[in-house]
């Protein structure tokens, strides 16, 4: 069954194969498959975006992303929303925004991916009303914080492109961090952390322009920078890849319940373990000892860092593997769209029963 896909990015966030959010790079990553697999892809995202099937663009706001701008957004998003389904035979609509109950088509097969923490969602939007309205978490551990009266269908775990991430070349002394730049990511705990483990720090990762974004990148991050603490900005998927086969370890400071952490994974991928706190499915992705190391305080990171060198880069690469397929998720979204666009289909046939 050929199916006419049409994901929908959050608006305020730019999609593609070099974007920084790992939601933005997921729905890229089903782009590219639809359109190899012979289906119709359509994405709505933002200016910035790139897509390998269709793009249907939204304006991008760029002054503060404040209230009104992520408004404006959501309304450009409705309309170009009703304008893909005006304009082809959308089979499924699959939403990927934190924000996806402001922009949420009221009929038709749907998919939310919720890949941020479930408390960050409005609670009556993770409670569908519609059999044809399907809600799904990226990992068990991510669904087991879902509220008991929530509506999610089983999780389809996050993979990577293992082939495309591995990149031989040799080790070099310096740790990696690879983020959004914004408080819950904890970006200065890493910065300390370095410094006390006397191991350089490369720093890759966005500043949204959110006023609490900007000003934590003044404040906390920017006087940790030094010679041997350095900020690049965002990284493509090409310097990404170059970096993380590279450092002596990634390391993820996050204070927030990370739901799967797809930087952990492509980490793995390329043979590069990963110092971390063991918030959210952290504790699912790294094998303390073996893949990395979950700590509980600076000075455990600290020590992780200079512990890192002496872990086997195969084992992770290894495990990446045996865990994070692409292939596997891939082929989870597959069969859900082809099980929404089945109800779609004989939702149509009842209604033109006489």
């Amino acid at each position: 069954m050929t199916l006419t896909v049409l994901n929908v990015a959050y608006p305020l966030a730019p999609v593609g194969p070099d974007a920084v959010g790992g939601a933005e790079q997921v729905l890229s990553m089903l782009d590219r498959a639809l359109v190899g697999a012979g289906h119709r892809s359509i994405v709505v995202g933002c200016r910035g975006s790139s897509a390998s099937g269709t793009l249907v663009e939204t304006p991008s706001e760029n002054g503060v992303l404040d209230e009104a701008a992520k408004s404006r957004a959501q309304q450009a998003h409705r309309a170009a929303i009703a304008a893909a389904r005006a304009s082809w035979p959308i089979d499924v609509v699959h939403l990927h925004g934190i924000d996806f109950d402001a922009y949420l088509p009221s009929d038709g097969p749907t998919l939310v991916t919720l890949h941020l923490p479930l408390d960050w969602y409005r609670a009556e939007a993770l409670r569908p009303t519609r059999d044809d309205l399907w809600l799904h978490a990226v990992s068990a551990a991510q669904q087991q914080t879902a509220p008991s009266d929530a509506r999610l269908a089983a999780p389809i775990p996050n993979g990577v492109d293992i082939d495309a991430l591995n990149l031989l070349q040799p080790k070099r002394d310096f740790a990696l961090v690879l983020s959004r730049i914004c408080p819950e990511k904890g970006i200065h705990l890493a910065l300390d952390a370095a410094k006390q483990a006397g191991v350089p720090l490369v720093i890759g990762g966005k500043v949204y322009s959110y006023e609490i974004h900007m000003q934590y990148f003044r404040d906390e991050v920017q006087p940790r920078l030094d010679g041997r603490r350095r900020f690049l900005g965002p990284l493509g998927f090409t310097a990404k890849r170059r970096f993380l086969n590279a450092a002596r370890c990634l390391i993820i400071p996050s204070l927030a319940a990370e739901t799967s952490s797809l930087v952990a994974m492509e980490a793995l991928a390329c043979g590069t373990p990963v110092v971390a706190f063991p918030n959210g499915a952290l504790p699912d992705v790294i094998e303390h000892g073996k893949t990395g190391f979950l700590v509980d305080t600076i000075d455990e990171m600290a020590q992780a860092i200079v512990a890192a060198s002496s872990l086997d880069a195969e084992t992770c690469r290894a495990e990446a593997r045996r865990r994070f397929s692409l292939e596997r998720m891939i082929s989870s979204y597959m069969n859900a769209y082809q099980a929404l666009a089945r109800l779609g289909t004989d939702a149509g046939h009842l209604a033109a029963t006489p």
